[in-house]
């Protein structure tokens, strides 16, 4: 019987042993991979950081691009400030950074405000018709966003907007930038989870729509508004199709200058694009977004998983 019970004992061990070395080698490989994937990503940025200190006679005259600067030089990012391009009338970088800061807020702050209202109104309002237009809003997003272009050119075309040398160069890249199905839909799902019974509640209390989407909704909603908020930021920072069609050149976005900027016309009358610049130029430009990611992370998961909870 005792001999029994060892060879049981031994059989479960070994089974324990085997499962035990699997999950290890599983573990070993997941990082593995998770390494790997983390080094494909991180080498562009390294890349850029690294050019961006490198100096400008290391950039035009180097075959190679070396793993770190021969010359250290941070004043590439002082001088980035300070460079002018004559191909777009001598507009500085400081310019489009302020031009991309404003088109950013307007449209983040419009935008934002205008999904709520839109999410709000699909998901406690009762009209007539309200679930059609919210399958149709849906269909849109199918609906390649390329395709809107010359349509959307045409209406603020009619308007004056475009290539306008005021106010209407914003206007045509801020007004296109509030409306987004994707963020309705975020928030109307989001919304749909709070429980009817605070609606009906504040109803008999005497609260108003507005006041108890401002008092009760919007804090209840917080980590899928700052989801929104994140990523309109992103999407005018990022934006270079649109606003390059439609803005006077002293109104256009930071990615115009990035793309046609900071080529060496002074020293040697090339042409060839000041790389160390560029880079420099392209760091100041991405670090904000990146801090804004690492410092809400945690409310864009928790934002975009709660949506899809509720149908």
């Amino acid at each position: 019987m005792q001999q029994v019970k060892l060879i049981a004992d031994y059989s479960e061990n070994k089974k324990l042993m085997r499962q035990k070395t699997a999950k290890t080698f599983g573990k070993i490989g997941v990082y593995t991979f998770l390494t790997i994937m983390a080094i494909i990503v991180i080498v562009p940025f390294y890349w850029m950081l690294n050019v961006s200190f490198q100096s400008s006679n290391e950039v035009l005259n180097s075959l190679n691009t070396s793993l770190f600067p021969k010359v250290f030089s941070p004043s590439n990012y002082r001088n980035v400030f300070l460079y002018s391009s004559s191909s777009q009338g001598n507009i500085t970088f400081s310019r489009y950074l302020m031009n991309t800061l404003i088109v950013a807020g307007f449209s983040t702050i419009g935008g934002t405000i205008f999904s709520i209202l839109v999410a709000f109104a699909l998901a406690r309002l009762n009209f007539k018709g309200r679930e059609t237009i919210f399958i149709i809003l849906l269909a849109t997003m199918m609906i390649p966003g390329e395709m809107m272009v010359i349509s959307n050119y045409i209406t603020v075309s009619r308007l004056g907007w475009t290539n306008d040398e005021g106010i209407g160069s914003y206007l045509a890249m801020i007004v296109p930038f509030f409306i987004s199905i994707f963020h309705i839909y975020l928030l109307r799902q989001t919304f749909r989870q709070i429980p009817n019974e605070l609606y009906y509640a504040a109803k008999v209390d005497g609260c108003k729509d507005f006041k108890y989407l401002r008092r009760v909704m919007v804090p209840m909603a917080k980590s899928s508004i700052i989801t929104v908020v994140i990523l309109k930021l992103m999407g005018a920072w990022n934006a270079y199709i649109w606003p390059d069609i439609v803005a006077n050149e002293k109104f256009k976005l930071i990615t115009s200058w990035l793309r046609s900027s900071f080529t060496d016309q002074i020293n040697t009358g090339s042409g060839r694009v000041l790389l160390n610049y560029q880079m420099a130029a392209t760091v100041i430009v991405t670090v904000p977004l990146l801090l804004l990611f690492i410092f809400f992370r945690k409310y864009i998961m928790s934002g975009v998983s709660r949506s899809g909870v509720k149908g």
